[in-house]
């Protein structure tokens, strides 16, 4: 079975002599269950797993039935395992692993403990709450095309066009089964589950209708009154601000902001609206790979945003900070910043010769690492794929 990349950092951890309660945090559909099983079956010591996927059934008493149950299993044993799935659904879930925690750190009882959650948003807040200085995370991204291809075969095109859902990837034989179940499975049961149902949002509506802006503009600058605008919504730009950042700890869709030289100019920019996961736009768009490839705007835009969606996903384990630029109605697609280090990267598709006025002006108003262009006549879109974000710098 194929084991992901991040896979070795887990076993690594879990290893170790105890220190810390192990986070997985990520999107739906990422794996994080699939990579716990995995380590259960390779470290050979006692394990116990436990989903609490089904909030409305458990209270927090069963996650003391589900820790008793794992104590009892490494009662003659050097160490064990204890997997709580999705326990952030649970109300009181961190005050309670506290507690329990800190019962086996005063007994010295070896009970590693991996929490697993699909709303980065709900976790965060729990540990920060309950579990200061007792947790590390391990952020868990959707897949990238090294993972897909070496998973599945597939192309570079069937990965710009498919994104990177592997629980999907069957079916993409199936243009219309596999469509209902990126949007189904999904899209649906990320919005109605992991953000109406664990946090207040007043206008569904508005936020639903945000989603489907964010992946018909993915990879455009869009003010938010220019959004309100297309959304012909009474609400206020705050609110639209604060649904954007929960898509985006939903994994579904981020607002990148401008690159400036003082952060306060970074925040109070435009953002520039990017997918995680280019299945998100086309699985609504109705159209085959084909179709897709023909549509050279369509295409173009989808290429820009699966890259965008590569560089988003790959900053999670890195220290890099991804932003555009615009200035003078000059655009550069995206920059990545690490420390005093900046590269300015451009996307193009097609055959024309490629001018780059956006990097050049950039580079006269910041002093930059690297430019990078990206397919056409510059590095092909599968190199740069495959290469790590880190060679950059």
């Amino acid at each position: 079975m194929f084991k992901r990349p991040v896979y070795s950092v887990i076993k690594q951890r879990l290893s170790e002599p105890r220190r810390f309660i192990q986070v997985l945090s990520g999107p739906r559909q990422t794996g994080k269950t699939t990579l716990a099983l995995q380590v259960i079956a390779d470290l050979n010591i006692p394990s116990h797993y436990a989903s609490a996927d089904e909030p409305l059934l458990k209270h927090r008493i069963w996650i003391e039935q589900q820790w008793e149950i794992a104590r009892l299993k490494i009662k003659a044993a050097k160490s064990g395992l204890f997997v709580l799935d999705e326990a952030h659904k649970i109300e009181g879930w961190s005050e309670t692993v506290k507690r329990l925690w800190d019962e086996d750190s005063k007994n010295d009882l070896p009970l590693h403990v991996l929490l697993l959650g699909s709303s980065p948003l709900l976790v965060r807040r729990g540990l920060t709450e309950s579990l200061a200085g007792r947790f590390e995370t391990i952020p868990i991204t959707h897949w990238s095309f090294n993972e897909i291809k070496t998973a599945f075969g597939w192309s570079v095109d069937e990965y710009i066009f498919y994104g990177g859902y592997p629980g999907a990837a069957e079916l993409i034989q199936d243009q219309k089964r596999w469509s209902d179940y990126i949007k189904n499975s999904l899209i649906e049961t990320t919005i109605s589950r992991d953000i109406f149902l664990m946090t207040r949002v007043d206008k569904p509506a508005l936020l639903h209708r945000l989603f489907e802006l964010g992946c018909s503009y993915s990879g455009q600058i869009l003010s938010y009154q220019k959004m309100l605008g297309q959304l012909q919504d009474v609400g206020n730009t705050t609110t639209l601000a604060h649904y954007l950042r929960l898509l985006e700890d939903a994994g579904l869709l981020a607002g990148i902001s401008k690159y400036a030289s003082q952060r306060f100019r970074q925040r109070a920019s435009s953002p520039k609206l990017q997918v995680f996961n280019t299945a998100l736009i086309t699985a609504q768009s109705q159209l085959s790979l084909e179709a897709a490839k023909q549509n050279h705007a369509f295409w173009g835009r989808l290429v820009e945003s699966c890259i965008g969606a590569s560089l988003l996903n790959s900053i999670k384990s890195e220290n890099i900070e991804l932003f555009y630029w615009l200035g003078r109605n000059r655009e550069v697609d995206f920059v990545l910043s690490k420390g005093k280090d900046v590269v300015a990267l451009e996307v193009k598709t097609g055959h024309r010769k490629v001018t780059l006025p956006g990097i050049e002006m950039f580079s006269k108003e910041f002093q930059t690492k690297r430019k990078l262009l990206v397919g056409a006549q510059g590095i092909p879109i599968a190199d740069f794929l495959l290469t790590p974000l880190s060679k950059w710098f």
